[in-house]
């Protein structure tokens, strides 16, 4: 069922739906005819009168793609669970074959030369670059839940190689897998499934240790450890991030992969209120600049320096010093503007930790500007990572949330939070 037939089942006209809704005629129009979408404020109304659930409601308002598969295009329009635009059976299957590609390749390796040769190095090369493309959709995506099909098919057809039998490239295709699972962590994460994204994140570290390729090791780790970070569970991260500082010292000395590790570290530390330790970080992920490039690939790995500015902000505003902190944030947000851009993800995070400078000084107007800008970049990007920057911010209002502007945008965070 659509938009409009559900609308006709209710028994409302175009006119009087709009009229319960304070809108004009043409504009359910536009809804129905997917051209335009109904705001994160006006959704939980058009629910109550369709009696719906939100999730039932983003369903009808899903548009098929139009460049996909018609079997992935259903997919994408079926009805969606908390997961975001993964719905319970799809969210089913993408974690069974998580599950089943990291059993696939714990199976022992050592019989691999008795056994008819599955998985040819063309094949090994081909599923690499795979990767690389799907890392670079994902990065270039303004919605990173879009990509989740695309990733499954993936996922499919490595199990349908490991499935076959072993093969002597099998540290190849463990490295495959760790890369892999890395981004169906990304993809979890960034749809607040934090238990999913730390389940892949697992598995990518498990395969990597295996192929003893120590860079995409210590990724794994550094990524699960933002899993930790997000529940508070800092003096555990720290803790992992102590482990992949270790590995990622036995990597490539010419990625960047030991500083990503520093930089995260820093975070953590910021968390545990050490400025000791969290400064000594920043200064060890600063090492990235003197690193010939490329530093990264792209990939699993993209940490080449250029978000420390901004980080080095967020890190001033945990530890309390609010000047420095906007100092820094305002040139990372103009210097990001006038170089290459900043994603929506990237400036987004860097207008709410301004937003949240503001809230800290307990002036409105800051609160209001930066805050507002942020919220509208997490409706365009519908990016779960800027939805918590915004969840953090709201936890600072405190009596900031008598003036009618900050309760508003309050309330326009936790309707998008719902939503």
């Amino acid at each position: 069922m659509n938009f409009a037939k559900r609308r006709k089942a209710m028994g409302y006209s175009q006119e009087q739906f709009a009229h319960a809704l304070g809108v004009d005629r043409t504009t359910v129009g536009r809804w129905e005819r997917r051209e335009t979408q109904p705001t994160p404020e006006q959704r939980p109304k058009i629910a109550q009168l369709l009696r719906l659930d939100l999730s039932e409601l983003d369903a009808l308002l899903t548009p098929l793609r139009a460049d996909l598969p018609e079997s992935a295009a259903s997919l994408m329009s079926s009805p969606r669970g908390s997961g975001g635009i993964i719905d319970d059976m799809i969210r089913r299957e993408f974690l069974r074959l998580l599950a089943v590609t990291g059993a696939l390749t714990a199976l022992d390796t050592q019989t691999a030369e008795a056994v008819a040769e599955s998985a040819d190095r063309s094949s090994i090369d081909d599923f690499h670059i795979m990767n690389r493309h799907l890392w670079q959709v994902y990065q270039l995506a303004r919605s990173k839940r879009s990509v989740t099909v695309v990733v499954q098919d993936q996922l499919v057809a490595l199990n349908d190689t490991l499935k076959s039998g072993p093969s002597r490239y099998a540290d190849s295709l463990c490295t495959v897998v760790g890369d892999l699972f890395q981004l169906a962590g990304e993809l979890a994460f960034d749809a607040n499934r934090y238990t999913d994204a730390a389940a892949s994140y697992t598995l990518a570290a498990s395969a990597s240790a295996q192929a003893r390729s120590f860079d995409l090791w210590a990724c794994a780790l550094v990524r699960h450890a933002y899993v930790d970070m997000y529940a508070r569970r800092y003096a555990e991260a720290a803790e992992t991030l102590e482990v992949a500082r270790g590995i990622a010292v036995r990597g490539d000395s010419s990625l960047s992969t030991r500083y990503w590790v520093a930089s995260v570290q820093a975070e953590a530390y910021a968390n545990l209120r050490n400025q000791t330790a969290c400064e000594r970080a920043m200064e060890e992920a600063q090492k990235v600049s003197g690193l010939p490039a490329p530093v990264h690939n792209a990939g699993w790995l993209r940490f080449d320096g250029s978000r420390l500015a901004e980080e080095r902000g967020a890190r001033y505003v945990q530890l309390g010093h609010l000047d420095l902190a906007e100092d820094t944030l305002r040139t990372a947000l103009t210097s990001g503007a006038l170089k290459s851009g900043l994603s929506f993800r990237r400036r987004g995070a860097v207008l709410a930790d301004l937003a949240t400078i503001g809230a800290k000084r307990r002036d409105a107007e800051q609160v209001v500007t930066y805050g507002s800008e942020a919220l509208q970049l997490a409706k365009q990007s519908g990016s779960g990572y800027v939805v918590r920057r915004l969840q953090m911010l709201r936890a600072e209002f405190g009596s900031l949330g008598q003036d009618r502007r900050v309760a508003e945008l309050a309330a326009e965070i936790g309707v998008l939070c719902t939503t």
